[in-house]
């Protein structure tokens, strides 16, 4: 497999450096968006419409790919293809789709045409790797991951684009952004124009105007939400509860996050008995060190006995929650109260 890291890519297409053939996999769809953008660029605007293709594997034969990758470009030097939901790529079976001529693809892949640059949008985690279409793609195309993005890529391009409009932000900001957007990118980005906005005198992006212009994730409300357990202030945590209904966030759902926040409180605390740093902790536990520094911050006000009443507790709230039709927010009232009197089983 010939692998191209996004930045790279970015560089080749904008000197023209051109592949017949690529593969964009991966998820993050600000990304995706950047390299659709980029490859459009290599067909002067004029000729966009006749020489750029967009095809969905879902509604659309290959057969139709294949014909415009092999007609000549219209008044132009090149076409640009893009192949969107190929599922044909990966284990997932489509009943009632169109007919895809595999064969086909297969002999373009060793013979493709010299004006045509095909770009298959693969928005998946993995393809198959036993199909011979996939190692024929793999072995012939220049591939990009844009998945599974950790959260220093995520902050790295972050910074860079807002070094681009000439501005900075604090290192307290950029992690309660990351926080409150749960590290998504797409999301990060979309944020940005009303921080610079907000910020455009200074310069200089700032926890505040994060705090004051950013919606709380899930994450973050359910971050609240176990405070408000732990300190046991049961008006609170069914207000926070009630509102992450209203939000038609799902019980089970909100369950799950608790559940895990309440996990990583138990393993930071065990963590930091045996005498582990914040940095030593985000390593073991692969997690952001300022979701650790939040987390040792909490559980020191707790005592061990408090926080595995509380874990054990929600897991027993998520065994109710999945085999009984009782309705999900008394549920959590009665672990609620439960807990308060420190009663939990």
């Amino acid at each position: 497999m010939k692998k191209i890291q996004y930045n790279e890519l970015l560089k080749r297409l904008a000197a023209h450096k051109i592949d017949p053939i690529y593969l964009i996999l991966g998820k993050e769809s600000y990304l995706e968006q950047q390299i659709q953008e980029a490859f459009q660029m290599l067909v002067p605007e004029e000729e966009r419409e006749m020489n750029i293709g967009n095809y969905d594997m879902e509604v659309t034969p290959l057969g139709a790919v294949l014909n415009d990758a092999t007609s000549a470009p219209f008044f132009g030097e090149r076409r640009v293809i893009f192949v969107r939901n190929p599922y044909f790529l990966t284990g997932e079976r489509h009943k009632g789709g169109p007919n895809h001529d595999i064969d086909g693809l297969q002999t373009y892949l060793d013979h493709p045409v010299e004006t045509s640059v095909l770009v298959f949008l693969a928005n998946y985690e993995k393809l198959d790797g036993r199909k011979k279409i996939v190692k024929t793609l793999n072995k012939q195309a220049l591939t990009t991951q844009i998945g599974n993005l950790n959260q220093g890529q995520v902050s790295q391009l972050i910074t860079t684009r807002l070094a681009e409009k000439q501005y900075t932000i604090s290192s307290e900001a950029m992690n309660q952004l990351l926080f409150r957007t749960d590290s998504d990118l797409s999301t990060m980005m979309n944020e940005l124009p009303k921080l610079m906005l907000y910020n455009v005198k200074e310069r200089k992006i700032t926890v505040e105007s994060v705090n004051a212009l950013v919606s709380k994730s899930l994450d973050q409300n359910v971050f609240d939400l176990s405070n408000a357990v732990l300190q046991k202030n049961s008006k609170q945590a069914i207000d926070i509860y009630q509102s992450l209904i209203t939000q038609q966030e799902q019980p089970l759902r909100i369950n799950a996050v608790l559940v895990s926040q309440f996990r990583l409180l138990l393993q930071v605390k065990i963590l930091q008995n045996q005498g582990s740093s914040q940095g030593d902790i985000a390593g073991t536990l692969k997690v952001h060190p300022y979701r650790v520094k939040l987390a040792m911050q909490t559980s020191r006000r707790f005592s061990m006995k408090d926080l595995t009443m509380g874990y054990t507790g929600l897991v027993d709230l998520d065994l109710q929650l999945k085999s009984t039709q009782k309705d999900p927010e008394l549920l959590f009232e009665l672990f609620l109260l439960q807990f308060i009197d420190q009663k939990i089983a």
